[in-house]
């Protein structure tokens, strides 16, 4: 566990593309066994700032420490104590679900028993008994996407990144991906950051949420939180007070 209960916590930190300032000034804090919401329309920065905090891209300027370690100093530590899954992962189509689920383990040095144990409750969990034999060429993509989702939880780590975790998902595989996360959450104190478009998954799954614009983070807390205060019905409504969006419905009917 992190020092203090804390997993993540920012100060000042940037990373610039040339000219292009992708994530400015981020100062955050995320505490151990929460999850966390991270909201922000295409471009906002939410998908750099993951990589930068999973120890993947190095921030231009500020500093960070993740489950406990420095960011620039421990880089291996972090990508050991976190699991990530990015928006367009790959899968090795040849392989079984069993077989790239080994595979996985082994870069995270498990195997044996206790790994297979692993992969036995992960996919029980995710419905995908029956069919973990079966070649990955042959899944469905909601299927892939639940082997990548078990693929990310198989070395138990303390935090994890989920980015668009339920892009390719049916609303049933949704919901069942969702309350894997609430149960993981609660039972073993896994921190979830999750990267979502989709305000109502947000509002259902996460007890803290921040909304990225243009690289910045312009708001943070509560869902019912950040409803009441913005004098909205719901987070969707917040959000979209925030980064704008809403459709001009009198411009929109003005040609009639």
């Amino acid at each position: 566990m992190a020092r203090n209960g804390t997993v993540i916590r920012t100060e000042g930190l940037n990373k610039n593309f040339g000219p292009v300032q992708a994530v400015r000034n981020l100062n955050l804090e995320v505490f151990s066994g929460s999850r966390f919401g991270f909201l922000g329309p295409n471009g906002a920065g939410k998908t750099t700032t993951v990589r930068i905090l999973s120890g993947l891209l190095k921030q231009t300027s500020g500093n960070a420490a993740v489950c406990g370690f420095d960011m620039n100093t421990q880089r291996d530590a972090i990508k050991a104590a976190t699991g990530l899954l990015p928006e367009s992962p790959g899968l090795y189509s040849k392989l079984s679900a069993v077989e790239f689920l080994e595979f996985i383990g082994a870069l995270n040095g498990k195997s044996g028993e206790v790994l297979n144990r692993r992969i036995d409750s992960l996919l029980g969990m995710l419905g995908l008994e029956g069919r973990q034999d079966d070649l990955l060429e042959s899944y469905s993509s909601g299927m892939k996407q639940k082997v990548l989702v078990a693929s990310t939880l198989l070395h138990e780590p303390k935090l994890v990144f989920l980015d668009e975790p339920t892009s390719r998902l049916d609303p049933s595989a949704s919901v069942l991906v969702k309350d894997l996360i609430l149960a993981l959450a609660e039972e073993t104190e896994t921190s979830f950051f999750i990267c979502t478009h989709q305000t109502s998954f947000a509002e259902d799954v996460c007890d803290i949420i921040g909304i990225l614009n243009a690289g910045e983070l312009v708001v943070h807390g509560a869902p019912n939180d950040i409803i009441d205060s913005m004098k909205v019905d719901d987070l969707e409504d917040a959000y979209l007070k925030v980064v704008g969006g809403q459709v001009d419905r009198k411009a929109l009917l003005a040609w009639r």
